[in-house]
């Protein structure tokens, strides 16, 4: 299922999540569609089962008279809530930074000389090494490459895992532990980070 009941992840980011190619930490939704109804079922979150939502949506009508506007005549079902929902995440785009015109406009002093100092370690192999995994394209960036690592990120105190991660889902050996990795897209409105919320802020993502 797409559940995740543990309830020990941080919230991703919804800002470009329409460019991900899966959804969730460790993938598990192929879709925005199939993403958007897994906190409504939740226990957790929502705890609100699939069918009961459609039926209480359909009770006001408010409601149904807004979907009948979207989605032709007919009672409010789960499978037009998820494509209402993942249509307005499609809607949530970060774009246009002073990175962004810096790097593809042009704009040389669209960034501060710290700004610029930052980038060039970020990408530079010897030192931050950064655009590895949050990758800079020739065009555009997402600052990821939607793939999943294991950056020892979330053990006991005994040294184990405490969530599998992507492996719960892959049964790839080589998946436990490993999560995809985040944009950094408005990374400075988007704390804590890392899939459990563990680092509080951007200055304890550098120490």
């Amino acid at each position: 299922g797409i559940l995740n009941q543990a309830g020990t992840r941080n919230t991703p980011t919804a800002l470009n999540a329409a460019y991900n190619p899966v959804q969730f930490w460790d993938g598990r939704a192929a879709s925005l569609e199939e993403q958007a109804a897994g906190p409504i079922a939740n226990p957790i979150e929502m705890d609100q089962p699939l069918d009961a939502c459609a039926a209480r949506l359909n009770q006001d009508p408010a409601w149904r008279e807004a979907f009948a506007a979207v989605f032709g005549p007919g009672p409010v079902t789960i499978d037009k809530v998820q494509k209402a929902l993942a249509s307005f995440e499609r809607t949530l785009l970060s774009g246009n930074s002073p990175f962004d015109r810096y790097r593809y406009g042009g704009e040389k002093t669209a960034l501060s000389e710290s700004a610029q100092r930052g980038f060039a370690v970020f990408t530079d192999k010897h030192r931050g090494n950064c655009a590895t995994c949050h990758t800079i394209g020739e065009k555009f960036a997402l600052f990821s490459d939607g793939k999943y690592h294991n950056l020892g990120v979330g053990l006991n105190a005994e040294g184990e895992l405490k969530d599998a991660g992507r492996f719960a889902h892959s049964r790839i050996e080589a998946d436990r532990g490993a999560f995809r990795t985040p944009s950094l897209r408005n990374v400075a409105r988007t704390a804590p980070y890392m899939h459990d919320g563990s680092l509080r802020s951007e200055e304890h993502t550098s120490e």
